[in-house]
C-alpha cells in the first residue's frame, strides 16, 4: 500500500518521525525505500543516510504528474514511504493543492498518515483531525501519529476524544529533547557535516521500536507492484560534478538522467581536488553552502586556476545557486569579509538574512547551451545571497507562483556557462538533456578527440 507521512502544519516533527521509521526497519533488516515531496535537498540525505537507498524527490511542479508517477513505481521497493512537505493541503500557488502533499497522495492513490503536535491541545485536537479527514474527500487518512505528548493523562483525553472518528493511532511521541537534529538558516545541517550521525540514528531506533505500533504500521508500508527496471547506456562523455560538503544539493534523479542519456559522472570536490578529473566534457556545479567553506574554496587556487581557464575556453558549464556564487568574482560574508573565488562572473555574492524561497516560473531573456530565448521553465529558489552587481543580458526573468510579486531579472551567460541561482529538476525535461549532451559532445569533438 505504502503512505504519506503528512503534517498538519510545517513543523509538527514530520522528518523526525519519518527518520524514525526508516531508522527502525533498518534495525529490522528491512529493504525500505523513501520518497520526498517536493523540492527540498537536506531531507532526502537524511533518508538517504539512513536506509543506503536513494531517497527520490516527487515534485510536480518541477518536473510533471506523469514523471512523478513513473518515478514512484519504478523505484518503490517491497516496503516503501513518502515524506510529505508543508501542512497537508499546503500548495506551490497558496490558492490550490498543487505540489502538495494531498495532491501527492491522490495523484499515486496513497493514504495519509497524519502527524499531529499535540502540544497545548487536547480534546480540540478531534476537531483538526475531523476537518483534515472531511476537507477533502478523495483523501484517504488511514491513521495518526500524536507527537509532543505530556502525560498518560494526556494521552487518555485525547483518545477518548477522538475514539468516535474511527482512525487508528500508529504511533505516541513524548515531548523529548534527546533526539533534536541541529539545524541552521536553510533546514538540517547537512548529514556529511555531522559527526554524531551514529548516535542520532540509534537514538531513533530507540523511539521507534517503543512509539510505533509496528501491528498496525508495517502493513501499511507494503509496497503497490512496482517496476524497477532501468535502461542501460553506453557511456561515453565525462561530466565532473562537484560533490562534497560545500556543494550537496542535487536531485538524485538529475544524476540518474544525465547517465540515461550518454554521461559518466565523475565527482570532485572543489574544496579538496586540486585539479579536476581528466578528459571531462562539461561541468555541474549544484546548491550548497560554498558560504561556510569560503576559505577553503578559496585557498584551493590551483583548481581555480584550471577553472578559470577551462570555463573560458568553452567548457559546457551548468551552475546552479551555491554553483552560481562560487564562479562569481568572491562570496562576501556576513560579517562583510571578503573570499575571492573562481572569477568569471563580474558580479559579487553578498550574504544577507533574508531569505529568498519558493517556486518560480522563468522565462528566458538570453540563450544558453541549455535553455533558449522565449522558452518558459518552472525551477526553485532557496538562497540567502544577493549578486552586487546587475546582469545587462540577464538568463532569466522570473516570476513567483505569487502572482502579487513583480518579475524580476537573474542568471548569467557567458563563454558556455549557464549560471542561474534557480534550480531545475532534469525529470520531464528531455530537452534539457539533449541540448546539454549536444554541447557537450561539441567540446569533445573539438578538444578531446
Amino acid at each position: 500500500m505504502t503512505i504519506i507521512i503528512a503534517g498538519e502544519r510545517s513543523g509538527v516533527g514530520k522528518t523526525t518521525i519519518t527518520l524514525s521509521i526508516l531508522a527502525t526497519m533498518v534495525s529490522y533488516q528491512k529493504k525500505i525505500q523513501s520518497f520526498k515531496v517536493g523540492p527540498d535537498y537536506i531531507d532526502p540525505m537524511y533518508h538517504t543516510k539512513i536506509t543506503g537507498l536513494t531517497c527520490r524527490n516527487l515534485d510536480p511542479v518541477l518536473t510533471s504528474e506523469d514523471y512523478v508517477i513513473d518515478c514512484f513505481y519504478r523505484y518503490a521497493n517491497q516496503y516503501s514511504i513518502v515524506e510529505g512537505v508543508m501542512g497537508l493541503f499546503d500548495g506551490a500557488s497558496g490558492i490550490d493543492d498543487f505540489g502538495s502533499t494531498a495532491h501527492i497522495s491522490k495523484l499515486l492513490d496513497v493514504p495519509i498518515v497524519l502527524v499531529l503536535n499535540c502540544a497545548s491541545i487536547s480534546r480540540s485536537l478531534a476537531a483538526i483531525i475531523h476537518g483534515y479527514n472531511t476537507f477533502d474527500p478523495m483523501i484517504k487518512i488511514k491513521g495518526i501519529i500524536l507527537n509532543q505528548l505530556a502525560s498518560e493523562r494526556h494521552i487518555e483525553i485525547i483518545e477518548q476524544a477522538i475514539l468516535h472518528l474511527n482512525i487508528p493511532i500508529l504511533g505516541r511521541f513524548w515531548r523529548d529533547s534527546s533526539i533534536k537534529i541541529p539545524d541552521r538558516y536553510l533546514g538540517l545541517v547537512p548529514t556529511g557535516e555531522l559527526e554524531d550521525f551514529r548516535a542520532i540514528t540509534d537514538r531513533l531506533v530507540e523511539l521507534g521500536k517503543t512509539a510505533f505500533d509496528w501491528n498496525l504500521l508495517l502493513p501499511l508500508l507494503a509496497s503497490p507492484q512496482v517496476n524497477n527496471s532501468h535502461p542501460i547506456i553506453q557511456k561515453k562523455l565525462r561530466i565532473a560534478v562537484a560533490n562534497d560538503r560545500a556543494f550537496n544539493f542535487y536531485y538524485a534523479d538529475n544524476f540518474d538522467l544525465l547517465e540515461q542519456v550518454g554521461f559518466e559522472l565523475i565527482y570532485f570536490s572543489p574544496t579538496q581536488d586540486k585539479l579536476l578529473p581528466d578528459g571531462v566534457s562539461g561541468l555541474y556545479f549544484g546548491g550548497g553552502f560554498p558560504e561556510l567553506f569560503a576559505c577553503e574554496l578559496a585557498s584551493n587556487l590551483e583548481l581555480i586556476n584550471q577553472l578559470q581557464s577551462i570555463i573560458r575556453s568553452g567548457l559546457p558549464t551548468y551552475a546552479e545557486c551555491g554553483g552560481l556564487m562560487y564562479l562569481t568574482e568572491g562570496i562576501v560574508d556576513l560579517e562583510e569579509k571578503f573570499y575571492p573565488m573562481v572569477n568569471i562572473l563580474p558580479t559579487r555574492a553578498i550574504m544577507t538574512p533574508k531569505l529568498t524561497l519558493g517556486y518560480r516560473l522563468a522565462t528566458v531573456e538570453t540563450s544558453s547551451f541549455l535553455c533558449y530565448q522565449g522558452e518558459a521553465i518552472k525551477g526553485h529558489e532557496f538562497h540567502r545571497s544577493i549578486l552586487s552587481q546587475p546582469n545587462n543580458l540577464p538568463l532569466f526573468s522570473l516570476q513567483s507562483f505569487n502572482t502579487k510579486l513583480s518579475s524580476y531579472k537573474e542568471g548569467w551567460t557567458l563563454f558556455n556557462l549557464h549560471a542561474s541561482y534557480l534550480h531545475l529538476h532534469f525529470g520531464g525535461k528531455q530537452f534539457l538533456l539533449d541540448r546539454f549532451r549536444k554541447s557537450c559532445l561539441i567540446y569533445h569533438a573539438k578538444n578531446l578527440l
